[in-house]
């Protein structure tokens, strides 16, 4: 069974702004990402014994606004393989209450962070009620880590050493670090050894072959395979490619002598069960 923790669902456009599509075109220099994000086109791009983490995403500084209703709706069309995930944007009132119905009157299992997006800390004291709130109904926490092509999301949000405040004083919370916190690689690795319940997915990195193979080297050589989960970022890419490009990976090392990747880890990886990981 495949697992993937990275997907989202959305109504597109009309969740974002003009100025968010626009941008969004530095996503995958030379490849035009259709962010329609049907589940048709997901389904048919994944094994069929598929089951998949799904959100949208609320960050008002950049012109994204996903209402969770919209999450909810897509799981109910396949909630056997689907478990959707909330998301707040700490910067906006009322953010508590939509938490809340998010969980409890839409049945949404999980929390989607967007901070670069939104303009706002992991550590922030305002987000204390979220994590209280997450540890006490055991919801795991994804955040977007790294990169974006937004100018106006603060790269000094995306820093993975911005959760280990969190993780010291919640250390029960499930949190992913998606995308390996490309390009700060390095230093979501030395988070997730560090601390137990905090995991890295990598989700779309395997269209930059270079560099997911210096960042799973890195994860190798400091032996915390085990704590990568498998994911997309669909619609940026799709579980086929990710599961064919991730698989590729040692093949650009032929004639060289680079130290190779460990296919074992690699398949164990991608068959990850990540659920029972985070409490879902």
């Amino acid at each position: 069974m495949i697992i993937d923790v990275h997907s989202h669902a959305w109504n597109f456009p009309a969740d974002f702004s003009a100025d968010f599509i626009r941008q969004a075109g530095r996503a995958r220099p030379g490849h035009v990402v259709d962010m329609s994000a049907t589940y048709e086109a997901y389904r048919a791009t994944a094994p069929e014994e598929t089951r998949t983490l799904v959100f949208g995403g609320k960050a008002r500084l950049s012109g994204l606004w996903v209402d969770d209703a919209t999450v909810a709706a897509y799981v109910a069309r396949d909630p056997e393989r689907l478990i959707g995930f909330l998301s707040i944007d700490p910067t906006q009132e009322n953010w508590v209450r939509e938490m809340q119905v998010g969980h409890q009157e839409l049945g949404l299992r999980g929390i989607k962070l967007l901070p670069m997006y939104a303009g706002f800390s992991p550590d922030d004291s305002r987000l204390e009620p979220l994590w209280n709130y997450a540890e006490a109904h055991r919801l795991p926490v994804l955040l977007h880590m790294g990169t974006t092509f937004i100018a106006q999301a603060p790269l000094a949000f995306t820093l993975p050493r911005l959760i280990e405040p969190v993780a010291t004083r919640h250390p029960e919370v499930k949190i992913i670090l998606a995308h390996l916190g490309h390009p700060y690689e390095g230093e979501c690795i030395a988070t997730i050894r560090k601390h137990e319940n905090v995991y890295a997915d990598v989700s779309a990195l395997h269209y930059r072959p270079w560099q997911m193979y210096n960042s799973l080297m890195l994860a190798q050589e400091y032996g915390v395979w085990h704590k990568l989960l498998f994911g997309t970022d669909f619609p940026f890419t799709t579980v086929n490619a990710s599961i064919s490009g991730i698989r590729k990976l040692n093949e650009m090392l032929e004639g060289t002598q680079l130290p190779r990747l460990d296919a074992t880890q690699i398949e164990a990886m991608i068959d990850r069960d990540s659920l029972p990981l985070l409490g879902l």
